[in-house]
């Protein structure tokens, strides 16, 4: 057995501890979880990725921990629109918050699937047709741009045709129960609003790994590397959501810089085979990118209060 086949191993064996670890001892009962908590596990998820990309410098090089740095950072600063509509979502659905995290846990696994899925697909098709990579491209740079000039639409849940269809299958209890996605009432199943949400954050994922997926293979095709840095950033996501969530309206220029970041990647891979950006340089893009964004943002909403 080699290395890399070991190395697979352990991690999928980390994630699953880590996830039983999650849901069975620290968040075994539902409760409100506090800015400071969601503080200290995002910094807790952000260390441990630092960690891996040491283990991955001093065993498969310098150039492999680049690309997964900087695949991280991508795959990090475009999950933070997700926090966006997460705010929206449940405060539509008036979820409390100690109910929260199990939605996200239970979505969190179902993006774990969909981005295995997407990254198989995705470097298998580069891999045996090649031009596919400049039609990956070209979308990255058409959403930076829709991303830009779009103007904002309101979020309306309930319209959602995904909703509208699970209402149809199921039927729907009107109020809560707690953190139970289904529930018995005399003699039949139902699911509760807290499935619908859970359906709408698994669309939510699915909707941006069409952009976050093809972004990371900008960076590289290295099935290990796009899948570690993903699952990282996936996996400090709902941390990262109670840290935000009451400040997140303040980042009024991120979508901008994001939008930028799409369109340098895809250009990026449309020049793949004219002109090769070292991962290095795109690193340091990137993070300026994404740094002059989030402090132009909090400038600007600091004078404006």
């Amino acid at each position: 057995m080699n290395s890399e086949i070991l190395f697979w191993i352990g991690f999928n064996v980390f994630v699953l501890l880590m996830l039983t670890l999650d849901l069975g001892v620290f968040h075994k009962k539902a409760h409100d979880v506090s800015i400071k908590e969601a503080v200290i596990w995002s910094a807790v998820w952000i260390f441990l990725a630092m960690v891996f990309n040491v283990i991955v410098y001093f065993n498969f090089g310098s150039q492999k921990a680049f690309e997964f740095l900087t695949g991280y950072l991508i795959e990090k600063s475009l999950s933070v629109d997700n926090i966006f509509v997460f705010v929206l979502v449940f405060g539509y659905f008036q979820i409390p918050n100690k109910y929260q995290h199990k939605v996200l846990f239970w979505g969190i696994i179902g993006a774990l699937v969909m981005r295995i899925i997407f990254i198989v697909a995705g470097v298998s098709l580069i891999q045996q047709f090649h031009w596919t990579i400049y039609i990956f491209g070209a979308f990255l740079v058409f959403t930076g741009i829709k991303m830009i000039t779009q103007k904002d639409k309101k979020m309306e849940p309930e319209k959602n045709p995904v909703v509208r269809l699970a209402r149809k299958f199921f039927s729907v209890t009107d109020n809560l129960h707690g953190d139970k996605f289904f529930v018995r009432q005399d003699g039949k199943k139902y699911v509760t609003p807290l499935f619908l949400v859970l359906i709408l954050i698994e669309v939510t994922d699915l909707i941006f790994a069409v952009d976050s997926i093809p972004a990371i293979l900008a960076i590289t095709q290295d099935r290990f590397i796009v899948y570690t840095s993903n699952v990282f950033a996936i996996l400090g996501l709902r941390s990262l959501y109670f840290a935000l969530a009451h400040i997140v309206h303040r980042f009024i220029y991120l979508s901008y810089g994001l939008a930028v970041i799409l369109m340098f990647v895809g250009t990026k891979m449309m020049l793949v085979d004219f002109f090769k950006i070292p991962v290095y340089v795109s690193l340091i893009i990137i993070a300026f990118i994404l740094s002059v964004s989030i402090i132009l943002s909090l400038l600007k909403t600091k004078s404006a209060d």
